[in-house]
Parts: C-alpha cells; sequence; structure tokens
C-alpha cells in the first residue's frame, strides 16, 4: 500500500493512497460473506453460494462498489494511524482509479491540527487582583447570616419592597384565561423582580384583599411574546423582622460567642475565598496569555459545526422548557440572534484555540496520562454531577467519549504544570503562592487532581461568597471558562484521533 500527504493548508491535508488487490481479500471476504447470506441462489444452501456466482447473480459492479465501501474506512484508518495524522472530523473521499484485480486509488481531503510554533514558557507571569476584604463585604455576608433567622410578622398596611405577600394571580390572553395561567396563595417577596415584569409595580401600594392588574409579556409557551392581562390579588401582607445584631445573634448563628468574633471569621473566609479566586484568575490570565501569543490557525469547518452542534442542543432544551429563541434573547437581553451567534462563534474559536495550544505543549513535553490521573479525575467529575466514580465512568464508555476525556485529562494537567512554574503576582506586586492552597484544594501536581470539597464548602459557609466549584480551584480542571469547557467536553471532532 503506497500513501502520500499533500499539505493543503494549515489545518487541511490530502491523503493519496494506493491499494494493491491483494490487500483487499480481507474486504471481498466480508463482502461476499454478507451477500451470501442475503441472496438466494436455487441449488445452493444460504451462505455456501460461490462468489463467482454471486458476482453474475448481482452484478460485478455492485460487488466492486461494496467492497470499496468496506475496504476504504479501514484503509484509511490504517494511514493515519501508521502517519501520526491528527485527524478533525470526517474526511472527504473520491475514488479516483478502481481497476479490477489491480488497484483500488483514492484520495481523503481532512482537517488537521495544525502545527504550533511555542513561545519560551520557562519564564510566563501573570498579575491578579489584590486580596481585600472591606466591612462592606463582610456587612453584605453577616445579612445574608440574619436573612437566615428572620422572622416573618403579618401587617395592617400596604406591601412595600422587601414585605412578603400572599397572591393570587390569574392571566388572560384575549380575555381568556391561560391553561396554567392561575394560581392562588403563592409567597413572593416584594421588590425581588424574579417572578415577571410588571409584578413588582403591580403589587407595591396593594394591602390586604386589593387588587390590579397589568400587562406583562409571556416568556414561554405557544404564545410566548405576547401580551397577557394579568390580575394580582394580595391575601396577606408580611413584614421581616431581622435579629438583633448583638452577641447573642453571634452565639445563636454561630459557634462564636461575640458578634467581633463572628465577623473576623467571616472575613478571614472571605479572604481565603478570594485567594482561591486568584488561583483561577491566574489560571484564566495564563490561559489568555497563551492564546495571544501564540498563533493558531483554525479549521472554519470545526468551528461552524461545534457552533451547529451547541445551537441544536439549546433549542432541544429551549423547546423542552416551552421557549423560543425570540423569548430567549428577549429575556437574556441580546440584541438580536446575530448577535447571540458572533458570541458563541467567538467562544467556541477560543476554545479550539485553548486545546490546539495545551496538545501542543503536552506534545512538546511529552505530558502523559496516567491510571492515577484519570482515576482522580473520574472522582471529580463525578462529584461535580453529583453521581458516583462508578456511574460517571460507566456513563463515559457508553457514550464513547473516553478518547475525548483523556484527552481532556491531559490537558488538564498540562495547565496545572504550567501554572505551577508561572509567576504570579497580585496588583499591588506580592507574590501569590498558590502553594499555601494546596492542603485545602486541588492537588495540582501531576498524578494528583482529586477535588476535595472541603474548601468550596468552607468558603461558602455562613454566606461567605463560594469559591469555584470543586476541581477548578487554581485551575487544574477547567481549561479555561465555560466557553473552553464546553468545547473540550462537547467537540467531539476536536478530540478524535
Amino acid at each position: 500500500m503506497k500513501s502520500t500527504i499533500e499539505e493543503l493548508g494549515p489545518t487541511r491535508v490530502r491523503l493519496a493512497i494506493e491499494v494493491p488487490w491483494g490487500d483487499l481479500d480481507h474486504a471481498f471476504g466480508e463482502v461476499y460473506k454478507e451477500l451470501g447470506k442475503q441472496v438466494r441462489v436455487p441449488g445452493f444452501r444460504p451462505g455456501k453460494v460461490p462468489n463467482r456466482v454471486l458476482d453474475q447473480r448481482i452484478g460485478r459492479p455492485v460487488v466492486l462498489e461494496q467492497v470499496v465501501q468496506h475496504a476504504i474506512p479501514e484503509v484509511y484508518s490504517e494511514v493515519i494511524r501508521e502517519n501520526q495524522v491528527r485527524v478533525l472530523g470526517q474526511p472527504d473521499i473520491e475514488v479516483t482509479r478502481l481497476d479490477d484485480n489491480d488497484t483500488l486509488a483514492f484520495t481523503a481531503e481532512v482537517d488537521v491540527a495544525p502545527q504550533l510554533e511555542l513561545p519560551e514558557l520557562d519564564s510566563l507571569a501573570v498579575t491578579v487582583d489584590d486580596v481585600e476584604v472591606t466591612d462592606e463585604e463582610i456587612d453584605q455576608q453577616v445579612t445574608v447570616m440574619r436573612e437566615r433567622f428572620s422572622m416573618l410578622t403579618g401587617v395592617e398596611r400596604a406591601a412595600q419592597d422587601g414585605d412578603f405577600v400572599s397572591i393570587d394571580l390569574e392571566a388572560k390572553l384575549d380575555g381568556k384565561v391561560l391553561e396554567d395561567g392561575s394560581t392562588t396563595g403563592m409567597s413572593y417577596e416584594v421588590g425581588s423582580g424574579n417572578l415577571m415584569e410588571g409584578l413588582d409595580d403591580a403589587v407595591r401600594g396593594l394591602s390586604a384583599d386589593e387588587s390590579k392588574s397589568f400587562q406583562t409579556a409571556l416568556l414561554s409557551g405557544p404564545d410566548a411574546g405576547s401580551q397577557a392581562d394579568v390580575t394580582v390579588t394580595v391575601r396577606s401582607v408580611k413584614e421581616k423582622e431581622l435579629p438583633e445584631l448583638d452577641d447573642e445573634f453571634a452565639q445563636t448563628a454561630s459557634e462564636f460567642d461575640t458578634l467581633d468574633e463572628l465577623r473576623e471569621d467571616v472575613r478571614t473566609r472571605l479572604a481565603r475565598s478570594k485567594v482561591i479566586q486568584q488561583g483561577a484568575q491566574a489560571r484564566d490570565k495564563l490561559v489568555e496569555h497563551l492564546i495571544e501569543t501564540v498563533e493558531v490557525p483554525i479549521p472554519e469547518n470545526l468551528v461552524d459545526r461545534e457552533v451547529e452542534w451547541r445551537n441544536q442542543a439549546f433549542e432541544r432544551e429551549l423547546a423542552q422548557a416551552g421557549m423560543d429563541w425570540n423569548a430567549f434573547l428577549q429575556m437574556s437581553g441580546v440584541e438580536n440572534r446575530e448577535e447571540y451567534d458572533a458570541e458563541q462563534k467567538k467562544n467556541v474559536e477560543e476554545a479550539v484555540k485553548t486545546q490546539f495550544i495545551l496538545d501542543a505543549i503536552a506534545d512538546a513535553r511529552e505530558v502523559t496520562v496516567a491510571n492515577d490521573d484519570l482515576s482522580a479525575q473520574i472522582m471529580a467529575q463525578a462529584q461535580r454531577n453529583r453521581m458516583s466514580p462508578e456511574q460517571f465512568a460507566q456513563q463515559l464508555q457508553q457514550s464513547g467519549n473516553i478518547a475525548e476525556f483523556v484527552a481532556d485529562v491531559r490537558r488538564t494537567k498540562t495547565l496545572a504544570q504550567l501554572l505551577e512554574q508561572t509567576t504570579i503576582t497580585d496588583a499591588s506586586g506580592n507574590p501569590v503562592d498558590l502553594e499555601a492552597l494546596r492542603p485545602k484544594t486541588v492537588q495540582a501536581s501531576a498524578g494528583d487532581e482529586s477535588a476535595s470539597e472541603d474548601s468550596t464548602e468552607a468558603a461558602a459557609e455562613d454566606g461567605t461568597q463560594a469559591a469555584p466549584a470543586a476541581g477548578e480551584d487554581i485551575g487544574v480542571k477547567a481549561v479555561t471558562t465555560e466557553a473552553a469547557e464546553g468545547a473540550t467536553e462537547n467537540t467531539e471532532d476536536v478530540d478524535k484521533v
């Protein structure tokens, strides 16, 4: 078998392959075996029809066509393996020669991962925000804690922001009550704005047993976008009473005896959470730096396919929620579909660039993935998805995404090693030592990427600002932000080798 590779561009090649007739024996055997089961010839038992009879019965050209269809995928895969071509997506095949009992020749044009020129990676440096905890931030977290111990007391007055009201709702379109458009006894916090547009303005100022009508746009269902007439009736008004902010509250809400001790603990937790966020910020800035400094050609077909795949998946989610694109765009505040698609394409391009760069660095540094790496990542991902490691591993196997998962773990490991070697300073010029986070977060060293929820739970406890999800504390899991995560986990073409 002969093969040549012609570069058509930085991300596309043409393979020219010639197959001697003798190398097609296996394909002929499989085709004749299948045809022998399907074709009924008088005088012969099923599966015992001679090959020459099958040729006469169904025609030699038909047999050759099926042999070609059977042989090309196997031959193509063998050539790809032998030449270590990292292909992206399916090839465009063209049979250029088919001489019976002589030669099969064909070409395959396919997108491939680009060869990148990597910059010097031994002196990487990024700057992150300072860790500064203000009294206002502490007040906000303590207020959240007070909210947990608040009491609701009925009042004989009109509703105002912050009150909780019990309301009845009835929505009509063209005078007809909408299906699922009525509810009674719903509890709602005035001023929260989390139910429907116009509701707060209508409820504000109403006392018990008073009603008001208003119009609002429907966000879901077959009539999404239409203006519905809604009548709201207030049944009761209750105000929220927060506990006094004193030592007694500290003892009730925490293990501390005084309010000062409680506030100092909140300060410590906020500071620790922000240090963790420094790690995540360092990861993101490191990736941004790599994207800016490394020239990465991108196969346009790959980006278009990924954007199309994401849009189709999202359309199914919208349909399940009873929404369409117009309703979603209106709710999300995006100007139009073109703006949304442009942002999607930008995210996918950055994700693909990130994967190519990390793959190139991993190749240059000969980064390997051990069983311990896979086990640790499976545990971390299972934890994030709230399932057992066994369930997650089984899901990977059933979906056929093991190769993509291994590639993602390799990129993750590569990024972790880069982050370890990067000089990180805050805006004030102070060095940031992510090593100090290791005992309480994710170990970024090679072979240990298991996630511990202790850090995130501790940072979020008592209303303090939540840290990144387990496995993302200092950039060990995520390659970049959600854009890259979506591409590495959902773009099969990028990882297909």
